[in-house]
């Protein structure tokens, strides 16, 4: 290369072809934990749980629906999702040194690519959904690509370590505190959640209801990504094992993904057992402290949703070298489409259940909720296979691609 002239231009996302298929299958069956952790939210009219957004009362069928949430979904989802997007920030400088690509260029190309993230999150959280992830994640992504990506893999594993040991020892003062007051007779004052966390889905009125949202994004962005610990820990491990390229190698890695996937998934659903089973009634003693539960479900869902990450690792080796049935060729189609998928939910979800909509959301209960969020994840996967079978990738990836990677940027 002489002076003066260009270097090498930051290459594109992998091809159909190029890409490992489970961090893809991991993403496409995600999309449907996220699904079902998203819609309870659309269930207004309803008093809630002062430690969640699950309506306190509903059918047997409903308890068993809310319980089953609980313990597999609720804060499951989003260090899963974390954890996932961390793979990837390892990968796309990976990616990018293997073509020749200047380290500057590189991290170039993920910063555009996070504060692009915020943007669309903005835009979703403005119009549709106020829980929205992205711009949680593009937040983080920039702040631990600044600190963290160029740093060790013991520093890695370090500040993963002492940002678990903060969660677990958060959890053990909120079950203290819940131990005082059911023993000791501690008198306490719930709060339960801010009425702006739920008010989106109740406002007839659209416009009110975009400002509830936008009140709402911030919380979530700060709150539940940034300085929530389970977020940046989540993402700082994938970013971990994507420099050992866990996930598109996994037969070489079962060692490690067996008692990942085992630990994981026993230790996340024997620590929501105790909020479900406050939740519903079964220990009514502790119904006055399943606020203490939010912070267990927090560690133990960090752990759990790295766990599932692990299982789809072991389904990806198991299936190494083999024909993928439809099933799972279809879940992977859509985890190709990941953000397509998260945002179709929400152009399938907020009209129609929201109050300012079609209202549905106070018409079902947590059973009938459920049901609609597997309808709602199936078309999305129809979506996806029609796409993967024209060729074509999803729009909003398609869109953010030429945001990122612009020719000469």
């Amino acid at each position: 290369m002489t002076a003066g002239q260009p270097g090498p231009q930051p290459v594109g996302p992998l091809g159909t072809a190029e890409r490992a298929p489970a961090p893809d299958l991991a993403r496409g069956a995600m999309l449907l934990l996220i699904a079902l952790a998203n819609t309870p939210f659309y269930l207004y009219g309803r008093a809630h749980s002062e430690a969640g957004f699950h309506p306190v009362d509903g059918s047997p069928v409903d308890r068993v629906v809310q319980a089953a949430l609980i313990i597999g979904v609720d804060m499951r989802v989003y260090p899963m999702f974390a954890f996932l997007f961390g793979y990837g920030l390892a990968v796309i400088p990976r990616r990018q040194a293997e073509a020749g690509v200047p380290d500057a260029r590189a991290f170039a190309v993920l910063r555009r690519r996070n504060l692009w993230l915020i943007a669309f999150g903005l835009v979703h959280a403005l119009l549709l959904w106020g829980g929205d992830v992205l711009g949680a994640y593009g937040l983080c992504g920039l702040v631990l690509t600044w600190l963290f990506l160029r740093r060790s893999d013991r520093t890695l594993l370090v500040w993963s370590a002492l940002g678990t040991v903060v969660l677990t020892a958060f959890a053990a003062f909120s079950l203290y505190g819940a131990w005082a007051v059911v023993v000791e007779g501690v008198p306490v004052q719930g709060g339960g959640l801010p009425a702006f966390v739920t008010a989106s889905a109740s406002a007839t009125d659209p416009l009110t209801a975009a400002l509830d949202r936008m009140l709402l994004w911030p919380f979530i962005v700060l709150g539940q990504g940034l300085f929530g610990i389970a977020v940046p820990v989540a993402m700082l491990l994938g970013v971990w094992a994507a420099r050992r390229r866990v996930l598109e190698r996994p037969v070489e890695h079962r060692r490690l993904l067996w008692p990942a996937a085992v630990v994981g998934v026993a230790v996340g659903w024997l620590g929501g057992l105790p909020h479900a089973l406050a939740h519903v009634g079964v220990l009514p003693e502790l119904g006055t402290v399943v606020w203490a539960f939010t912070a267990v479900q927090m560690v133990t869902g960090l752990v759990c949703g790295i766990g599932y990450v692990a299982v789809f690792g072991l389904l990806a080796a198991r299936l190494e070298g083999r024909p993928p049935g439809r099933v799972a060729s279809a879940v992977t189609a859509l985890g190709r489409r990941s953000m397509t998928g998260y945002l179709g939910q929400s152009v399938l979800c907020a009209p129609v259940l929201a109050a300012w909509g079609l209202g549905v959301g106070g018409l079902l209960g947590s059973a009938g909720m459920a049901v609609y969020a597997v309808g709602v994840w199936t078309v999305t996967v129809a979506v996806a296979v029609a796409l993967e079978r024209a060729g074509r990738t999803g729009p909003a990836e398609q869109l953010l691609r030429r945001l990122v990677y612009r020719p000469g940027r």
